[in-house]
């Protein structure tokens, strides 16, 4: 079964940067999900898409991959580009646009 292995992006409702720095394995999903009649969950035979191993480093998950036989590919992360905002910018006395409100 294949397996991805990443680095998570930091989560959009908090601004700190937790679990960023560790890579992820993660299997692919198998097969399509169903959805249970009666109650309406969605539901998997395939239990590996419970599986998320972290590591501290790329190559410890790569050859964790190799070592067991999985077959996997690696996605790189994306750096965030940030632009720096301060409150005091909307005062400045070269400001492009005037100051409206």
């Amino acid at each position: 079964m294949p397996a991805k292995i990443f680095r998570p992006a930091k989560t959009a409702m908090q601004s700190g940067k937790a679990k960023t720095h560790l890579w992820v394995l993660e299997f692919d999903q198998e097969g399509p999900k169903r959805i249970d009649p009666i109650l309406g969950y969605t539901s998997s035979a395939d239990t590996k898409q419970q599986v998320r191993l972290t590591f501290e480093t790329q190559e410890q998950a790569e050859a964790y991959a190799k070592r067991e036989g999985i077959e996997y590919r690696v996605i790189p992360p994306k750096q965030a580009n940030r632009q720096v905002v301060s409150y005091t910018d909307n005062f400045r006395f070269n400001r492009i646009q005037p100051w409206t409100h």
